[in-house]
């Protein structure tokens, strides 16, 4: 059977901060892959007011169990004072793909 696996959904500031976290978290074998998503606009409620900026979005790769680690390896990293860093289960897909994942993270 498969490992657990998440996705992880991160936004950045620029793509320069989504790629330094991206490369430590891949690096640091925490994920097994980063996406870079792009350029997105973000609407949100911060400070009392309703904000609209551009962000990067990116998708990391992981195992169920280290998805704590991540998460906190995220918020130590991140420019945010409050990083949106949310991690969504994978309920099925490419066993061979699952398996990788599982195996290119740390144990």
């Amino acid at each position: 059977m498969t490992e657990p696996c998440h996705l992880v959904y991160v936004t950045a500031a620029t793509a320069d901060d989504a790629l330094g976290l991206a490369r430590t978290v891949v690096e640091e074998r925490l994920a097994a892959c980063a996406n870079l998503l792009g350029p997105i606009t973000s609407v949100y409620w911060w400070d009392g007011r309703v904000n609209q900026e551009p962000e990067v979005a990116m998708v990391l790769k992981t195992r169920a169990d280290l998805v704590d680690a991540l998460v906190q390896r995220v918020r130590e990293l991140h420019t945010y004072a409050c990083p949106c860093v949310v991690a969504l289960p994978i309920a099925a897909g490419n066993p061979d793909f699952l398996a990788w994942i599982a195996a290119e993270t740390r144990r």
